[in-house]
């Protein structure tokens, strides 16, 4: 199966300003019955882009099937990777043990099981449209889009590339947690990455938190939600993202935030994204299915 691309970060800033906004769909985590039901609904209104935050496998049942169904609907699909599609693909290049809470070895034991994870390292980690950008988990606030598109381009290659195993194996950690313009190296492409799919709560400089998971109401002292950053470079851009269960489903203007921790017995979310808040003229949701 080939999954090469012809995407950059120049291409991607191309819009068709004449389609219809896509719809938004968050976190789904292996929960399959959740999507199915989900896009049953959004069937008899939307024929569009459907635009998936991430996160597609892991901690639900269906991690295999889930995969399945979203490469099933080809170029309508698109998907961004989130922390635990890394995480897989880090298993399967033999850089990470299974945890005790992971449901994947339905996808690690396929016969297509190659494939699968071809097509995977082959999404990209951020995507823009040129009106709005779609990420896993958010962005630091000194980055503007441009710089976005390029970074996670970077982190794109390597993936993408005959190393991509090697690439894998200095991925993860939580150091460094803050942005310089000097970083190289695995230093580098591992702030980019918790950036771009880890990042809830940060400073007003960007010094990243990885420990606290709670809703905003609960952030110590000096820490806020990404996004509320002052002086954020990305705020004239819609940001569109998941990965925080405990924030729930967010529409503002500026942000809207997807995950509605259907893993966790709460919603599987789905809106239109539509840069003018007046034209979000579909929000569906389901509950959550624990079943295949």
């Amino acid at each position: 199966m080939n999954f090469l691309v012809k995407t950059s970060a120049v291409t991607r800033l191309c819009s068709n300003t004449t389609s219809p906004s896509p719809i938004g769909i968050g976190d789904i985590q292996g929960c399959c019955n959740a999507l199915d039901r989900l896009l049953n609904k959004l069937r008899p209104i939307d024929k569009g882009q459907l635009w998936f935050a991430g996160d597609l496998v892991n901690r639900g049942p269906a991690s295999l099937t889930v995969l399945r169904r979203i490469i099933g609907l080809g170029e309508r699909a698109v998907t961004v990777l989130g922390n635990h599609d890394l995480h897989l693909l880090a298993i399967a290049a033999g850089k990470h043990h299974p945890k005790h809470s992971d449901t994947l070895n339905d996808i690690l034991a396929a016969p297509d099981a190659i494939d699968l994870i071809d097509w995977l390292r082959y999404r990209p980690l951020a995507h823009y449209d040129g009106r709005r950008l779609l990420v896993h988990a958010g962005v630091l606030p000194q980055w503007d889009v441009h710089t976005i598109l390029g970074l996670a381009h970077e982190i794109e290659v390597a993936l993408r590339g005959k190393d991509w195993k090697i690439f894998l194996q200095s991925l993860f950690g939580n150091d460094p947690d803050m942005w310089h313009d000097a970083l190289q190296g695995s230093a580098r492409a591992r702030i980019i990455v918790n950036a771009i799919t880890r990042i809830r709560f940060c400073d007003a400089h960007g010094q990243i938190e990885f420990k606290e998971k709670g809703s905003p109401n609960t952030a110590p002292a000096g820490l806020m939600p990404w996004f509320d950053v002052p002086k954020r470079r990305s705020a004239t851009t819609l940001v569109v993202f998941g990965h925080w269960s405990a924030l729930g489903l967010l529409i503002r203007d500026d942000i809207i935030g997807l995950d509605s921790g259907c893993v966790w017995g709460g919603k599987l979310s789905a809106i239109r994204l539509a840069t003018d808040p007046r034209e979000r003229d579909i929000l569906v949701q389901v509950d959550c299915s624990k079943k295949r």
